[in-house]
């Protein structure tokens, strides 16, 4: 221990020497600059209040870094699952000094739950972005938009009606077509599985036994394993576990459905293909191999949109920023750096 006096000389000493330097990160308009934030005190976080048709309630979202030209907000899956499951973005966008969001959306985990079957509906969803992309402050001028599955679907719709607020938009591994998607299931995925796996699942299914364990005990390995993030269950990384453990059962089953080898519920006749040439700002559709969404269709959607670009991850499942991870990032960083610099 240092005696007293030592401990006095130590103190002036470091009282006469001057400051570190601080880092550009740190520096005023650097990444780490939190000035004139209003969510500081709240590590980024922020509970932005919505208004519905069934009432007023309140949804969670998480900013991270600072870049007044490019902020992302990010879409989650399901409907019903949460932001977690994105966690991974933690890997490369503070790196490359992007501004990013989590966002749970209403019904999902960290935001409010309420229990109107009513509010689940895409332009009620539609609305609510809007309301978050306001009270963000985010504008044409910097916010891009990335959606993933269902999210990818709701960046679509969100962007069919206010696109004049985007600077750019991402869609990732969705399919512009329910119907197109359920063909795909039908005619391409399931044909691929063990016959006799298949055969138990649609069993299951028939007797609407969807809370039976054996029925995610075959889809893990057989389904999930091979075309939603193509690692072994038990290597899954721990924010998409959390995020499926997070599900809200009450939002995902009346839009999705309740099968997990194609959807049924209030989306089952959604498809915007004939819409995509409406989609005007620069717009980058993400496909995988192995998704569970026909790449070939993802595709196909980047040259129906006026300024799409197509990036296909070659080892890819829907997760595909998991399982080809590199591939994924370096794709979509290039992506918003041609952007902010002003290219097509």
């Amino acid at each position: 221990m240092l005696r007293p006096s030592m401990l006095a000389a130590a103190l002036a000493a470091a009282s006469c020497a001057p400051p570190p330097p601080s880092s550009p990160a740190n520096a005023p308009g650097g990444y780490h600059d939190n000035s004139g934030r209003d969510d500081v005190l709240s590590g980024g976080v922020k509970l932005i209040p919505i208004t519905t048709p069934k009432g007023n309630f309140k949804v969670w979202t998480k900013r991270i870094g600072n870049n007044p030209r490019i902020k992302v907000l990010l879409l989650h899956g399901g409907p019903g699952l949460t932001h977690e499951y994105f966690e991974a973005f933690d890997s490369f966008f503070p790196g490359e000094g992007i501004e990013y969001y989590y966002y749970d959306q209403l019904g999902s985990y960290y935001s409010d739950q309420p229990k109107d079957p009513d509010l689940w509906e895409i332009p009620r969803f539609v609305e609510e972005v809007e309301q978050v992309r306001s009270a963000l402050g985010l504008t044409r001028d910097n916010f891009y938009l990335l959606g993933n599955s269902w999210g990818g679907l709701l960046g679509i719709e969100y962007a069919l009606k206010y696109q004049d607020n985007l600077k750019a938009l991402v869609i990732s591994n969705m399919m512009a077509s329910i119907p197109a998607y359920n063909d795909y299931a039908t005619n391409v995925l399931m044909p691929a599985m063990d016959p006799a796996v298949l055969a138990e699942i649609k069993a299951i299914e028939a007797r609407k036994d969807y809370q039976n364990p054996r029925y995610m005990e075959l889809l893990l390995p057989h389904h999930y394993a091979k075309h939603i993030l193509r690692l072994p269950v038990d290597q899954w990384p721990d924010p998409v576990n959390r995020a499926f453990k997070h599900l809200n059962p009450d939002v995902y089953i009346p839009m999705q459905g309740p099968s997990e080898l194609g959807a049924s519920g209030k989306i089952l006749t959604w498809d915007r293909t004939n819409d995509l040439a409406k989609i005007t700002v620069p717009t980058l559709v993400i496909g995988a191999l192995h998704d569970t969404m026909d790449p070939k269709h993802m595709r196909w959607m980047s040259e129906q949109l006026p300024k799409g670009r197509y990036l296909e991850c070659p080892n890819g499942g829907h997760l595909a920023w998991y399982d080809d991870q590199a591939v994924y990032f370096d794709g979509l960083i290039k992506f918003i750096r041609e952007v902010d610099g002003g290219g097509p």
